[in-house]
C-alpha cells in the first residue's frame, strides 16, 4: 500500500514509488530521490518538520511539505 513519505515513522525503510507534483521531481531527483530508491527515515524534528532521511548513502533533510509529495511503499526492515 502506497503512503506519503511524511506518514512514515522513524526507523522504517521504504521504496520511492512516485511524486505527486512534477515541479518538485527534478529537485528531489538531483538529491538521489528517484523512483525505486530505498529510503530510511532517520529522524523527525520534535515539531514534525523537517525530517531526516538516509538515501543513496547520505543524510538528507526534507521539509514536511516536500515529503508529502513523495509516494512510497514500506518494506520490511533489513537487519
Amino acid at each position: 500500500m502506497d503512503r506519503r513519505l511524511s506518514e512514515i515513522k522513524v526507523g522504517k525503510s521504504v521504496v520511492i514509488k512516485s511524486f505527486e507534483k512534477d515541479d518538485i521531481f527534478l529537485k528531489l531527483m538531483e538529491m538521489g530521490c528517484v523512483p525505486g530508491e530505498i529510503v530510511i527515515i532517520d529522524q523527525i524534528a520534535p515539531l514534525g518538520d523537517p525530517i531526516s532521511i538516509l538515501v543513496s548513502g547520505y543524510h538528507l533533510s526534507l521539509r514536511i511539505n516536500e515529503a508529502e509529495n513523495i509516494w512510497v511503499e514500506e518494506i520490511p526492515h533489513h537487519q
